[in-house]
């Protein structure tokens, strides 16, 4: 059996390569998903907090967010009395790929886990919550 590192990097770019080309087929480049998907559960948010949740260095995120624009997918705004940070939302474009987007991911999570039983999937979700946070909890320490 391979190690975790290898089998987690494999099963990304599998998963990642399904939706992209699914994404792609609705007008979405890599980097929009995440950020719709972020947008969607979350409301309006500072493009500091979407970048540090979607783990993309906020340079990127912006530079996504500029297209994103661009095609009307979003709109970014600076609140009064907060000149320093820009807040983004969804327009109702943004949520209708937003929409579209979501019924992407359930079907190629439904057919990556074909195999799997509702408990073998709720142990998975598990594991990997956890191994995230253990992750994420070495990398600020």
């Amino acid at each position: 059996m391979e190690n975790i590192h290898f089998l987690l990097m494999k099963s990304n770019a599998l998963l990642s390569k399904k939706i992209l080309k699914q994404a792609n087929k609705i007008g979405l480049s890599p980097g929009q998903p995440k950020i719709l998907e972020y947008l969607s559960t979350h409301g309006e948010a500072e493009q500091k907090a979407i970048a540090a949740y979607c783990e993309i260095e906020q340079t990127t995120v912006g530079n996504i967010l500029w297209r994103m624009e661009d095609i009307g997918l979003i709109i970014r705004k600076k609140k009064p009395g907060n000149r320093r940070s820009v807040y983004v939302s969804l327009t109702e474009t943004g949520k209708d790929y937003a929409s579209k987007l979501s019924l992407i991911f359930a079907s190629e999570e439904k057919a990556a886990l074909t195999d799997f039983s509702k408990e073998e999937i709720e142990m998975l979700l598990n594991l990997l919550n956890k191994l995230y946070n253990s992750m994420k909890k070495e990398a600020i320490e």
